[in-house]
């Protein structure tokens, strides 16, 4: 049986002092993102993850994105204002600096907004309809994977508006996105998917993840098709500050492991956990980390 692996989906919990962030800011010091990217990605090790991200400090998820591509503005929300280009890199200098100090052991992931995510989260000032503004993020998105997939261990792409709406061109967005790439990938669709659980199976990713915990549904309704695609098992919850026992977990684990088998080979939070109190969301992690051990010792 494959070593079920622990991760996180992205983002995570960190207090910024807004008042020294902004002296640094104005004093002109270069990095002053460092430690709070530090401090998420050493919570991550110390609870044991397996799979870290960067915790998405910077910005909500959309912004961090949206904020570096030409042809974007953000005030009370991002704006598309004209064609948009890809002019530098986006996440690959955080990726850079958590690889060098990242323990050998630890897997890195690069969280990745999906294009169709970011076309519906975004007001549309420039572009005739939101496929063509999904295509374009598509491709802005492809040359940031290929600047950081030799430095990660997995491909995580976040596509929470397909459990609202999955599009007729939603596999083609997948499939220009994970073209030639050899690291695993990773999709994340939080919310109610059992109605396009079809849809989500044929797409060409290698994992697919979902709010398990929350919606423990789920785990019956993949019963009814065949599926050949890993298993990200969301096992902790993202929308709840209870901390749940490692009895639970593993009790959670057992239950889909009845339906899935050895498809499941990671466990994580439902979601991010940014809206969880630090604390909280490193308590989960550990809790997380201790199933997992169980699990594998079996």
């Amino acid at each position: 049986m494959e070593i079920i692996k622990t991760s996180v989906i992205g983002s995570y919990p960190i207090e910024i002092d807004n008042m020294k962030f902004i002296k640094n800011y104005f004093n002109g010091l270069e990095n002053f993102w460092d430690e709070y990217i530090s401090a998420a990605v050493n919570d991550m090790i110390k609870a044991g993850i397996d799979l870290i991200s960067d915790g998405q400090t910077r910005d909500p998820f959309i912004n961090i994105f949206t904020r570096n591509i030409k042809g974007c503005r953000i005030r009370d929300r991002p704006e598309i204002i004209n064609k948009l280009e890809y002019l530098y890199p986006i996440i690959f200098e955080d990726i850079i600096k958590i690889k060098k100090y990242l323990p050998k052991n630890k897997g890195l992931i690069g969280v990745i907004a999906g294009p169709y995510t970011l076309s519906e989260s975004v007001v549309n000032f420039y572009y005739k309809n939101k496929m063509e503004l999904a295509f374009d993020f598509a491709e802005i998105i492809k040359k940031e994977i290929d600047l950081i997939k030799p430095y990660v261990d997995l491909i995580s792409i976040d596509e929470p508006f397909f459990s609202n709406k999955f599009p007729d061109y939603g596999y083609e967005l997948i499939k220009i996105i994970t073209k030639k790439l050899k690291c695993l990938t990773r999709l994340h669709v939080c919310g109610d998917v059992s109605k396009i659980i079809p849809d989500l199976i044929n797409l060409p990713v290698d994992v697919l993840s979902h709010e398990f915990k929350a919606k423990p549904q789920l785990i019956n309704s993949y019963e009814e098709y065949e599926n050949n695609k890993k298993i990200c098992l969301g096992s902790v919850r993202s929308d709840n500050i209870e901390i749940e026992s490692v009895e639970e977990i593993i009790s959670h684990i057992d239950q889909a492991s009845s339906i899935f088998g050895e498809k499941i080979i990671q466990i994580s939070p439902d979601c991010g956990q940014r809206l969880l109190p630090r604390d909280i969301a490193f308590k989960k992690l550990i809790n997380l980390v201790k199933a997992g051990e169980v699990i594998n010792g079996r």
